[in-house]
């Protein structure tokens, strides 16, 4: 590729556009040009959008922000041309999305962290290595749809540690039953009204809304096939349920899985298939892509969200705790998935390489 590409970041002063910010200086394959975000801060330098009336930045990623992304006049997401673009991220909430990702999409493709269509029949809900084969339905996308783009919607942040784990397990023994309680982070929230200090510190808050709804779904449709047709995904026939709750962690979402198998199978077994997951897709030498995309720990006070979920730069799930499971038959373990990176920007940032890579983008 003789230049990069050149990217827009829509919903770029939202908690989910910073980490996009935050991951995309100097990248080798995009180049952000242009910022979008919503009426009110339209016509501002980013740096002067995210400073309030008392001077504090509200700049809310690790890493500082890059100075050339804080000159950039943010420009009104719902106005906005695709004028001089090759690719969208969008990270915006899911009704704003249903609005403008489609208008961007009938131009440029769009990799999205937004829920609003991941349950359309004809767009794919990828995860690094898992369904790289749903990449057929872009073409169905574009043809049903009209477009000279496509979206493709990442899966929900709990979603992703849960799905990268089981398929190893889907593909060596097959996946008959699962359980799972997640103990969330309270960066999922964002920084929406209502999460606020006093309702999580010294609690655990046992209800997250739509939360196991998106998580039983998704995990059906990432682990599903193409159908006979080729125009649409059969989910995987596996039971999925799911408790999500908020617990007083800031970033690092921690959940315990138990899982029924098809094929009896031993921890030494279940182990190995997890640690040489992904091998094909890491050799491709994607910009984002972790060494491992699951990493085992043999300690049994191991996976923590604090210990752990920076691993690999946030890109890989790490799985402890492997134990055989009596009542469903099969494996149970304990996982720790960065839900502001693997499970949001830079999950989708993957995605769009690994589509850069294949020719869908560029």
């Amino acid at each position: 590729m003789a230049s990069k590409l050149r990217v827009a970041v829509l919903g770029a002063t939202g908690v989910a556009g910073q980490q996009f910010l935050a991951a995309l200086p100097n990248h080798p394959l995009f180049e952000v040009i242009r910022l979008g975000a919503s009426e009110r801060s339209a016509g501002k330098p980013y740096g002067e959008a995210i400073r309030d009336a008392s001077g504090k930045v509200n700049w809310y990623a690790k890493k500082p922000l890059d100075s050339s992304f804080a000159r950039l006049h943010l420009e009104d997401a719902s106005h906005m041309s695709t004028d001089g673009l090759d690719l969208v991220f969008t990270a915006v909430e899911s009704d704003a999305a249903k609005l403008l990702e489609p208008r961007f999409a009938e131009k440029v493709p769009v990799v999205s962290t937004a829920s609003a269509f991941r349950y359309e029949p004809d767009m794919p809900v990828f995860l690094p290595a898992v369904n790289l084969d749903h990449a057929k339905l872009i073409d169905l996308q574009r043809k049903r749809r009209g477009w000279k783009g496509f979206i493709t919607p990442g899966p929900n942040c709990t979603t992703t540690g849960l799905a990268i784990t089981l398929k190893p397990l889907e593909d060596a023994f097959g996946v008959d039953k699962v359980v799972m309680t997640s103990l969330q982070a309270v960066s999922g929230a964002g920084r929406s009204p209502g999460v606020l200090g006093l309702d999580i510190i010294d609690n655990v808050v046992p209800y997250i809304a739509k939360e196991e709804e998106k998580v039983e779904r998704e995990t059906k449709k990432i682990l599903g096939t193409i159908n006979g047709n080729g125009d649409g995904i059969v989910d995987a026939k596996i039971a999925v349920s799911c408790t999500c709750t908020r617990v007083n962690v800031i970033e690092g979402h921690t959940e315990s899985v138990f899982v029924g198998l098809k094929k009896q199978a031993s921890v030494a077994e279940c182990r190995r298939a997890m640690q040489e997951f992904g091998r094909a897709f890491i050799e491709l030498g994607l910009p984002s892509s972790p060494a491992h995309l699951i990493t085992v720990s043999d300690d049994p006070y191991r996976p923590q969200p604090r210990l752990d979920r920076d691993n690999e730069d946030g890109m890989t799930t790490t799985v402890g705790r492997l134990r055989e499971e009596p009542v469903l038959g099969g494996i149970k373990y304990v996982l720790v998935s960065h839900n502001t990176q693997m499970g949001a920007a830079k999950g989708a940032m993957l995605i769009a390489e690994y589509l850069v890579k294949q020719g869908y983008i560029g």
